[in-house]
């Protein structure tokens, strides 16, 4: 398996760049409660590797996961890899880095 672990810096110049499309893998209400701006929201817990295929397929941004701390993120890669798709990217702090350093949320 493949990984590239990107920090707050490379998530923010991506976003920035629209360059980035941030997959959250967390539960709908983690996701509900704050997200990264931008963020769309694919649960690790009904993970459909068929949706995701089609996703990212119609995006030509690089796709990133990204979880609460870089755990679910890690496991979202190893199913996406699995499946085939060209996912290699996660966010390595996750959400909790993120509020944490007080980036906005939406």
């Amino acid at each position: 398996m493949k990984v590239v672990d990107l920090d707050r810096d490379a998530i923010r110049k991506g976003l920035a760049d629209n360059a980035l499309l941030v997959i959250d893998v967390r539960e709908p209400h983690e996701f509900e409660s704050g997200h990264i701006p931008g963020a769309v929201t694919h649960p690790l817990s009904t993970f459909d590797t068929q949706a995701l295929a089609e996703l990212i397929g119609n995006d030509p941004r690089q796709p990133v996961f990204s979880c609460a701390s870089g755990v679910r993120s890690v496991h979202a890669l190893a199913a996406a890899q699995a499946a085939g798709l060209p996912i290699e990217a996660h966010y390595r702090g996750g959400f909790k880095d993120w509020l944490g350093a007080g980036e906005p949320v939406e």
